[in-house]
């Protein structure tokens, strides 16, 4: 995908399974979201490279050690009426940031889209990561602040599944 000095960004292999269930661990506690994760290696193993794979992830390399991560996945814009890149995460491992891999990260999955033939590339970002939004409202993204995400999970989406 991308070489740059001693930075390389490829697809995710099975083997990298351990790295990035890893990674969404330091993911959990940066979000302060540590309670929320079941995530295990097998779910994870499963949802990339599993029969029916959901999502797809990149990875960063630094001088042989995995050290960013980015799990995506296509979504479909009713309204241009071609799929889109639905980026669900990236990460940096703390002592790696400020090298610049999160842009490079980020080049990459543009890159992907367009060779993907995508209407557009999305994602959302905690309004307290001022980090983040410095960084992709500095590579052009837009913030859409009249949009809201809507999430049912657990016992609520049991419920909003019964009929009647």
């Amino acid at each position: 995908m991308n070489t740059t000095n001693a930075f390389s960004i490829r697809p995710a292999e099975p083997s990298d399974v351990a790295h990035i269930h890893a990674m969404i661990l330091e993911l959990a506690v940066f979000e302060k979201l540590e309670h929320q994760v079941v995530a295990t290696e097998a779910m994870l193993h499963e949802g990339l490279f599993g029969a029916k794979p959901a999502c797809e992830a990149i990875i960063g390399v630094a001088n042989g050690e995995v050290v960013t991560f980015a799990l995506f996945f296509h979504n479909f814009s009713t309204f241009l009426t071609r799929k889109g890149l639905y980026l669900e995460d990236l990460y940096v491992r703390q002592a790696h940031r400020g090298h610049g891999y999160g842009s490079k990260m980020m080049v990459a999955l543009a890159q992907l889209a367009l060779e993907r033939q995508c209407g557009r590339f999305e994602w959302t970002v905690l309004d307290w990561n001022v980090n983040a939004i410095k960084l992709y409202t500095g590579m052009g993204a837009e913030l859409l602040p009249e949009w809201r995400i809507c999430r049912v999970t657990g016992d609520a989406l049991q419920q909003m599944a019964k009929p009647g």
